[in-house]
Parts: structure tokens; C-alpha cells; sequence
């Protein structure tokens, strides 16, 4: 087993948007942080302490790789504090025109590969004390916002479950988990999307220091959902 360092957080996801902002945000408070990316890539913010930066190759649809990341991090690192799912995809189709196979794909990426990589990390993020879960979900795991929302809702539902499921899994072992629910965010998935001026959306960096702020709360001030809008709304 290698070197225990301070505080070892896994991203998904980690390459771009919500993922590498959070990323940069653990490592500049101080954490060493092991980024998940289908093409691994060294980011420029870590040229000043590389030696705290890890890169892990990670395909969602891969169960084999979620395993191989917690491994290859305790192997090297010694310890796991946090996961991070970030990864996600986002397909605009109803649960009427949406296909088996392109369904299967939503809940694989989405649901499937945050399960597996939480399952992974679990018994490290329960040794630690303090073991902390985000999934990435969204509003759109609240609320169903629009017809060709419904599917990707659907996934994101899941999610949010799945947050749930996993904060009674782990409570008594001292791990939490936390559904962080954005609406829109200023990344290159939702912009593509939506068409919206990213202006007006959420950013990720704010986004970063809302996770990290959930990450650094004590056991005795668990959250169980964390929802953030850019825009007005009914209920978020």
C-alpha cells in the first residue's frame, strides 16, 4: 500500500465542466484528487503539485473500471475520503420515442456507473470515518421540466434514489451521500442543449464550491439533497 495522504477524493467525469471544476477546487484546498477521464490528461492547474494529482482512464459503461480505479488509488494513495460522480450524458427524447437500447445507455452511464463506483470506494470511504458521496443528479431528477426532458429525467430520478439509497447504506459506517441538483449549468452538454446564453446559467466553478462545502461538513450535519437554479421556479 502506498503513502496515506491527508484527504484522497475520486471525480468522474473529471475532464471537463462540473467534474474539473470540482477537481480544481479539492486540489486547491488542499486535497490530493484522482480524476476519472476516457482520455487521461494532466491539467494545467496541477503543474505546481503534480504529485497530488492522479489519472485514472474510466469508462462508465466499464464495470472493470471502477473496481481497477479504487484499487490502482489505495494501492498508490492509501486511503479514499470522497467519490464524486460527475460522469453523465444527456439524450432529449420522451419515454415514448426513446429506444431500449438508448434508455439502457442513459441508465448504464448515469444510474449504473456512480453505483459501481461508489460500491468500489465503499469499504475505503467507510475506514476513513467520514466518507463522503456526491452524485451528480439534477432538477430534472425533481421535476419533470419538458416532453423531451421525460427521459433523461427519468435517469436523473434515479440518481436521486440512489443518493438516498446510499446515505442509508453507509450512515451508521459514518459515510454520507449527497444528491447535488442543479438546474442549468454552463457546460459544454447543457449549452449544446439548450441553446441558452451560459451567462445566464449556473456556473461550474459555483457549482465546486457547493460540493466542496458538502464534502468538508462534520457527520452531524449531513445533507441529503442540494438543489440549485439559475432561474426562477414553482418549487426549485
Amino acid at each position: 500500500m502506498g503513502l496515506t495522504t491527508e484527504r484522497v477524493a475520486l471525480i468522474s467525469g473529471a475532464a471537463r465542466g462540473i467534474g474539473a471544476a470540482t477537481a480544481k477546487a479539492l486540489f486547491d484546498a488542499g486535497w490530493t484528487v484522482s480524476l476519472g477521464m476516457r482520455r487521461p490528461q494532466m491539467p494545467d492547474w496541477a503543474k505546481d503539485a503534480p504529485e497530488r494529482v492522479h489519472l485514472y482512464t474510466y469508462e462508465a459503461t466499464d464495470p472493470a473500471t471502477a473496481t481497477g480505479w479504487a484499487q490502482e488509488v489505495m494501492e498508490r494513495l492509501g486511503c479514499i475520503d470522497a467519490v464524486v460522480a460527475s460522469a453523465g450524458i444527456s439524450l432529449r427524447k420522451t419515454p415514448v420515442e426513446i429506444t431500449d437500447a438508448e434508455m439502457a445507455q442513459l441508465l448504464e452511464v448515469n444510474v449504473q456507473g456512480p453505483r459501481r463506483l461508489a460500491a468500489a470506494c465503499w469499504e475505503p470511504l467507510a475506514a476513513s470515518g467520514r466518507g463522503r458521496v456526491v452524485l451528480l443528479a439534477s432538477l430534472s431528477g425533481k421535476r419533470v421540466k419538458s416532453p423531451g426532458a421525460g427521459s433523461y429525467a427519468v435517469s436523473k430520478f434515479a440518481v436521486v434514489g440512489l443518493a438516498h439509497a446510499l446515505r442509508q447504506a453507509g450512515y451508521e459506517r459514518g459515510i454520507r451521500a449527497v444528491a447535488v441538483c442543479p438546474g442549468f449549468v454552463a457546460t459544454d452538454m447543457a449549452t449544446a442543449v439548450e441553446g441558452r446564453d451560459p451567462a445566464t446559467m449556473t456556473q461550474p466553478v459555483d457549482l465546486a464550491r457547493v460540493i466542496h462545502m458538502l464534502i468538508d461538513l462534520p457527520n452531524e450535519a449531513s445533507v441529503a439533497e442540494f438543489h440549485v437554479n439559475c432561474q426562477l421556479g414553482e418549487t426549485y
